[in-house]
């Protein structure tokens, strides 16, 4: 019979003192890094008209998503190594599943998106307004809201229905799918099934989608006839997939490879990468990969100035 307990415990990278306040200021100083420059692409890409296109649409929700993703974990997990205090309710640790989970599926879906976004550009580019009007767009970012919903309610009604006879502690710094499965007294290989099937057919589905764009892209850039061309081109693709070959080489890395999720330390280790550096690291790659960008934040400097 399922188990209803009060609280787990948290005991990802506990180690001493020293080592835990450090980890505090990296976090926190993380984090503030991560929400200023993603506020800050938001603002630009409002302010300046010439990027009120489909591709800056994209990015600025993908900023967007990178705060609500990095703030569901980074500031309890700044708080717990800071004050020490391991403790999470069982309500809070559901709902930080839920919602870690939503997030980081949805991202997924929104580099998928973008990247038919710049297949469309390369490929058709004398269609590409028509293609991606503004309808098209809102309704992609929609679906990929609602495909990180479904999966955040599957993995996190699964992960919940089991039960917990304790000790209640989660080897990992927030609450994880694989490593709250991990403390459960129940059978998990329904579970674990479930974990593989979903996850899985959302990891290979949307990396599909992103290598078949990016196929087509490659193709149509080595075909054009001046390197002005395909400079121009490449220049407009390079910062998402930069952001591409982070993301999923880190979540093929964390789920992909056999005996990651069995390793506490490693798994640990991993999670920082797509829970708090590339959110923080997003904002960066489109700001100094992208002349536009570029120069629209010069613009608006020199306006302030």
């Amino acid at each position: 019979n399922h188990t209803r307990i009060s609280e787990f415990i948290l005991v990802g990278f506990k180690s001493h003192p020293g080592s835990q306040l450090f980890l505090s200021i990296l976090f926190s100083m993380m984090y503030i890094v991560t929400v200023v420059g993603n506020v800050c692409m938001i603002l630009i890409i409002r302010m300046d008209s010439n990027l009120h296109t489909p591709m800056y649409f994209f990015l600025q929700n993908l900023s967007a998503l990178d705060i609500c993703y990095s703030s569901v974990i980074t500031p309890r997990a700044t708080l717990a190594f800071l004050l020490g205090r391991r403790n999470i309710s069982y309500n809070g640790c559901a709902s930080q599943m839920f919602f870690f989970s939503l997030f980081g599926t949805t991202e997924a879906f929104f580099l998928a998106v973008m990247a038919y976004d710049r297949f469309t550009a390369v490929c058709n580019p004398l269609l590409y307004q028509v293609i991606m009007s503004k309808r098209l767009c809102v309704l992609m970012v929609m679906g990929s809201y609602l495909s990180g919903c479904i999966n955040s309610t599957i993995q996190t009604g699964f992960t919940f229905s089991l039960s917990f006879c304790g000790p209640t502690e989660i080897n990992h710094f927030f609450c994880e799918v694989a490593a709250v499965i991990h403390a459960s007294c129940s059978d998990t290989l329904v579970n674990e099934l479930v974990m593989l099937v979903v996850c899985g057919s959302i990891i290979v589905g949307t990396a599909l989608v992103v290598f078949i764009s990016y196929g087509y892209i490659i193709i149509t850039i080595v075909q054009m006839p001046s390197a002005e061309s395909r400079h121009k081109a490449f220049s407009t693709c390079s910062s998402h997939m930069m952001t591409i070959c982070l993301f999923f080489g880190t979540v093929f890395f964390m789920y992909a490879q056999p005996g990651a999720t069995s390793s506490p330390k490693k798994s640990n280790t991993i999670s920082i990468f797509y829970t708090i550096v590339i959110p923080m690291l997003n904002p960066f790659i489109y700001t100094l990969r992208n002349r536009e960008v570029k120069g629209s934040l010069k613009k608006q400097l020199k306006k302030k100035m």
